[in-house]
């Protein structure tokens, strides 16, 4: 695990932590709590059913997951951070001073190594985690406010759509929006088009945009990271079924499915399913809504695609997204990518407009 440098050598304090931290739940907040659940009765209903990633993660599917990025199989934290530590320096140099803004951040582990870049590079310090755990979010933020005097940080509960709709004005004099880990491979090709669209659409000309992802390699490297011997991957898997039964009053009993990861060659995609052990009923009383299942039939709950850098590269590129550097390991098993948002066209057209309107 990593131990941030700067953390080590800070023990007090200067302004209280209540003064240098704000959290505010945009979920709580949305005009679209009537639709709640729209995506779960969608998914049910159709053939294959699917349910959306995103209900992975309450309170205990987040601690899961912290706990899935130490498994020995589970390469992707290991490698990523590995860069990371290479790298960072070399990033804070090329940003200069901004403020960093993490999708999905989690536990903000890997953050510290990048705030310990900047600081140690003597640019203030601006956290805007975002994170639809409210729990592990301001967690984490309080353990980051004791590690650095110096830090403000400003979490945002939310989904990545409605945080990049809403981020607050820029208080440094630049800003850094980071998609590190590899969520971006959870996201359909058309879900992707969607998403780099907000990015583009939340950074101003001249900002900046970090972003991980896996690489494609072997088959049994990938199935082994998903599938791996502890069984703490199944454990997440199947808390959300936990997790819909406690959001939208349900009655699925986790004991009656089982985790299935297998690697989809053709796709360049993991393809994580759950799937169901034998024919029952199950209620979900807060939707209005019940669903049949039969011996053997599955609930695609999450994809992992697996790209190349060079072909992301082009991709960014031609949406505006300049790439300026990329860093990979020496098996090329992962890759990071510090792309930086165009300025206009000669012609007046903002580099926006590659993707139309959103």
């Amino acid at each position: 695990m990593y131990t941030s440098q700067t953390a080590s050598s800070m023990s007090v304090a200067p302004y209280p932590i209540e003064n240098r931290l704000q959290i505010q739940d945009l979920l709580a907040l949305s005009q679209n709590k009537q639709n709640e659940g729209s995506d779960v009765v969608s998914g049910l209903k159709q053939t294959p059913k699917s349910l959306p990633p995103k209900y992975f993660y309450d309170d205990r599917g987040s601690q899961l997951f912290e706990q899935i990025c130490e498994l020995p199989e589970y390469y992707l934290t290991r490698t990523e951070t590995a860069i990371l530590q290479e790298c960072a320096s070399e990033i804070a140099s090329i940003t200069g001073a901004c403020e960093i803004v993490e999708l999905g951040s989690g536990s903000s582990t890997k953050t510290r190594i990048l705030l310990d870049a900047y600081h140690n590079l003597g640019h203030p310090l601006r956290y805007l985690p975002i994170d639809v755990s409210a729990g592990i979010l301001e967690t984490s933020a309080r353990k980051l406010l004791l590690d650095y005097p110096s830090i403000s940080v400003r979490g945002l509960v939310s989904t990545y759509e409605l945080a990049l709709q809403q981020l607050p004005p820029a208080q440094l004099k630049s800003r850094m929006i980071c998609f590190i880990g590899s969520t971006l491979g959870n996201l359909t090709p058309k879900e992707c088009d969607r998403f780099f669209a907000h990015i583009i659409n939340a950074l101003q000309p001249g900002e900046y945009f970090l972003l991980g992802i896996d690489l494609q390699k072997p088959k049994h490297l990938l199935e082994a990271a998903y599938n791996d011997s502890q069984g703490v991957t199944a454990q997440f898997n199947l808390n959300m079924l936990d997790h819909l039964n406690w959001r939208f009053k349900g009655n699925f009993d986790p004991n009656q499915f089982e985790h299935q990861a297998v690697y989809n060659e053709s796709q360049s995609q993991i393809e994580i399913y759950l799937l169901c052990k034998k024919a029952q009923t199950v209620r979900l009383r807060a939707l209005d809504l019940t669903v049949e299942f039969e011996t053997d039939e599955t609930i695609l709950t999450e994809i992992s695609r697996k790209f190349d850098l060079n072909a992301m590269r082009r991709e960014l590129g031609a949406r505006g997204l300049v790439p300026v550097q990329a860093w990979t390991d020496p098996n090329r098993w992962f890759g990071l990518l510090l792309c930086q948002m165009g300025f206009p066209s000669e012609d007046g057209r903002s580099p926006n407009s590659i993707l139309g309107a959103d």
